[in-house]
């Protein structure tokens, strides 16, 4: 009697399981790509640049999606508030947005300027407008980032509490000890940006240095624009920065002017190729400075050209 009360009680936990195994299968059923999704989403958000072998197996064919997330910087549209700039974003398709400090605010509160200087108190109105867009704050900068540890921290703070996951910045190598220390303590990735010639890091041999000997929160924001400005190949400045390039502000440049993407001198093309191979995870910050006043339909077509070539990798 003993033994078969034992079994039956096998039996119904085993039940338990395949009906709960059911229920979660019912759950995604034919959406079980979306489920998918989703875990690499969450993977991506947690882990920044560095899912595990596990969730990479798990994307699949989707890897380059989960990996290669195309957003804008809001320079792209300095001519408007913050608030525009969203909705413009928004109106592209995007999902991702980098702010910048100074951006007028909102037509409704125009001598407000956004960053981490601002009022605390329209935080929550930014919040709010960009859940209503469905954007995410992936980054900020171009910020100032001093030796004064205190100043560094309102900006850290900033970024903590909107959700930002880096912070874009030219700091003085002097300060790189203190910056690192911080951005290991918040979790806030500091992507280092190169500016043309004669900038401090106007190249990527100046920026590695910089980044020689530091966490993994310690990298690029590779402006591939500024890197024709002053004469170098985008490609070979990318191969020199293979694993520390975080961000890009990515650009196509001719005349000394953007371009469509495609068609100009970085050769977008071979550059996604080349983040590809060496399995490049981050945002693609679009900063288009040409056509101000209307920029909207050369973005549109190098959103396409973009997502072309990266479902042909």
């Amino acid at each position: 009697m003993r033994r078969n009360t034992l079994i039956l009680g096998v039996v119904l936990v085993m039940a338990v399981l395949f009906l709960s195994s059911c229920a979660s299968e019912s759950k995604c059923g034919s959406m079980k790509t979306k489920c998918d999704m989703k875990a690499k989403e969450k993977c991506c958000a947690k882990e920044k640049a560095h899912c595990d072998k596990k969730a990479k197996a798990k994307c699949g064919k989707e890897w380059k999606s989960c990996q290669w997330r195309l957003g804008i910087q809001c320079w792209t549209f300095n001519r408007y508030s913050l608030f525009e700039a969203i909705d413009k974003a928004s109106g592209l398709g995007l999902k991702y947005i980098e702010a910048y400090g100074g951006q007028k605010l909102s037509p409704e509160n125009p001598d407000v300027k956004f960053g981490h200087e601002m009022p605390v108190k329209y935080r929550a109105q930014v919040k709010k407008k960009l859940k209503a867009a469905g954007l995410t704050l992936t980054n900020y900068g171009i910020v100032g980032l001093s030796n004064d540890e205190k100043q560094c921290r309102e900006v850290f703070d900033f970024a903590k509490d909107m959700g930002i996951e880096t912070i874009g910045s030219e700091p003085s190598e002097e300060s790189l000890d203190m910056i690192d220390r911080l951005a290991q303590e918040y979790e806030i990735n500091v992507a280092i940006h190169n500016h043309p010639k004669p900038s401090h890091y106007w190249d990527a041999d100046t920026v590695l240095n910089a980044c020689k000997g530091r966490s993994k929160y310690i990298g690029a924001c590779a402006d591939t624009g500024h890197w024709v400005r002053s004469g170098l190949d985008p490609i070979e400045m990318i191969k020199k920065l293979e694993g520390r390039i975080i961000s890009f502000h990515f650009k196509e440049m001719d005349d000394d002017h953007d371009v469509i993407w495609g068609t100009g001198k970085n050769r977008v093309g071979p550059i996604l190729k080349e983040l590809r191979r060496q399995n490049f995870a981050g945002v693609f910050s679009i900063e288009y400075e040409y056509k101000w006043e209307n920029n909207l339909p050369e973005i549109e077509k190098c959103i396409e050209y973009f997502n072309k070539v990266k479902a042909e990798l």
